[in-house]
């Protein structure tokens, strides 16, 4: 039997196709700021997907006003996935922007498609965005059933 999009069998419910951000999530005074510049696609947490571990993503069109958008944070507990991806299919590792990601007090410039493997307890961020040339696709992972950003976006 095949089910249209999420919809039907048991299973249906694994599928997440509209975003729904869990409430606390990204802090109300956040929310405009990052309107600006991105465009949030999904979210998975276990609020959205009872079991799921935390998933987010977005697009990223342009350079935001606040600077440095993301603060430095730790989490102790677990490990992050974070990934920048140019959006030219010609040319996929151009990340057609200019980065700048901060892993314990070492800053990295990047303009290629970049994943980032953070460990539990290395402090990270802060984050800038130098230049945006075409959209960014942005994603983190973390391996808990939700995320807490107040931390992150103070």
């Amino acid at each position: 039997m095949v089910f249209d999009n999420n919809h039907g069998g048991d299973y249906g419910k694994f599928f997440v196709q509209q975003l729904q951000v869990p409430d606390g999530a990204v802090p109300e005074g956040f929310k405009p700021i990052y309107e600006t510049f991105a465009k949030r696609i999904l979210w998975m947490d276990s609020d959205v997907c009872p079991g799921a571990f935390q998933m987010n993503t977005s697009w990223y069109h342009s350079v935001p006003e606040r600077d440095p958008l993301f603060n430095e944070h730790v989490h102790d507990d677990t490990d992050e996935l974070i990934g920048f991806f140019g959006s030219d299919p010609k040319h996929p590792y151009d990340l057609c922007a200019v980065l700048e990601f901060t892993l314990a007090g070492e800053t990295h410039r990047l303009d290629k498609s970049t994943m980032i493997y953070v460990p539990a307890g290395l402090p990270h961020n802060p984050l800038r965005i130098i230049s945006v040339q075409k959209p960014i696709f942005h994603f983190s992972v973390v391996r808990t059933a939700k995320y807490d950003g107040e931390q992150t976006y103070k």
